[in-house]
């Protein structure tokens, strides 16, 4: 793939600035309800179902749309490396990670994303680290840092849940980079379906040994709406939206653009789940909060105060 140099920050186009808000409500809403899914229903099956609901979902509303489907040729290899990375490592870590842990914790984890993805579009895309980065995301850790320091005994006595949202974290950071990497020629409906579709190739094979599909016979009824919900917003509309996203800002920009996510995630597990939420949460939602504003207004000024 051909690594593309770095341009001077532009103006964010408005329907970026949609895009990320819409993302942060129904992928942080998508925590809680991926816990709710894998109380029940076997991660295996769980991610085996929303792979095929959103890459058969995505291509068949492109089509529906009048979008004509375009070769891939010459851009396989990429096109395997950005779904292993985006869609295999970030998919099944979730969840399986979450399996083992409390929603709210583990979407803090998980969004640490745009601290991998910034370091990485920096030093292989080439792509400026300005000040008012630097400030959001020293403000993106310090929220994280809130939530998960009084939590850390818990999450030194049992790593596994952790380390796999950490493993997500770093997946989903590394294909960030990967996709904005490459000139796609391919409408972003048809790409974003042939990732799940081929990132969903190894979840398959590990559910054919591994899988339990008598789960869903026995599930309740929070973990079938957990799994209608997680297959089909989070999978079509989220997935779209964020390889659009990451098209239409730089990527450690649109990386660092997802840090209320987490607040997101954690005020909704509290709604839905049940987990607790204090004085450590509202100071990472108001740190979160400042961060977000800073990174859509940084090209405003990136004239004046570069």
């Amino acid at each position: 793939m051909t690594l593309r140099s770095g341009a001077e920050p532009a103006p964010v186009p408005a329907q970026a600035v949609v895009l990320l808000a819409s993302l942060s409500v129904f992928w942080g809403i998508n925590f809680p309800m991926i816990k709710l899914a894998v109380t029940d229903v076997d991660p295996w099956i769980f991610r085996t179902i929303c792979l095929a609901v959103g890459g058969v979902g995505l291509l068949a509303i492109h089509r529906l749309a009048g979008g004509r489907f375009v070769s891939p040729r010459g851009q396989i290899g990429a096109l395997v490396v950005c779904s292993l990375l985006n869609i295999t490592g970030w998919q099944l870590s979730v969840a399986v990670g979450l399996s083992l842990m409390e929603a709210g914790r583990g979407v803090i984890i998980a969004y640490t994303m745009p601290i991998w993805a910034t370091v990485l579009a920096v030093w292989l895309l080439g792509e400026r680290f300005t000040r008012r980065r630097g400030i959001a995301l020293v403000l993106a850790v310090l929220g994280l840092a809130l939530l998960v320091l009084p939590d850390l005994d818990g999450l030194i006595a049992a790593p596994a849940g952790p380390a796999l949202i950490l493993l997500a974290a770093l997946s989903w950071g590394a294909g960030t980079v990967a996709t904005k990497a490459v000139d796609w020629r391919l409408p972003v409906a048809q790409l974003t379906g042939l990732m799940m579709l081929i990132g969903g190739v190894p979840v398959v094979v590990g559910t054919v040994f591994l899988g339990d599909p008598g789960t869903l016979a026995t599930a309740g009824t929070g973990s079938l709406i957990g799994l209608f919900y997680a297959a089909t917003v989070p999978m079509i509309y989220c997935h779209y939206a964020w390889f659009k996203t990451v098209r239409l800002l730089p990527a450690n920009l649109a990386a660092i653009g997802t840090v209320a996510i987490p607040a997101v995630g954690v005020v909704t597990s509290a709604l839905i789940l049940g987990e607790a939420i204090g004085p450590a949460e509202i100071g990472a939602l108001a740190a979160v909060a400042v961060a977000l504003v800073l990174v859509l207004i940084e090209p405003m000024s990136a004239k004046s105060n570069p």
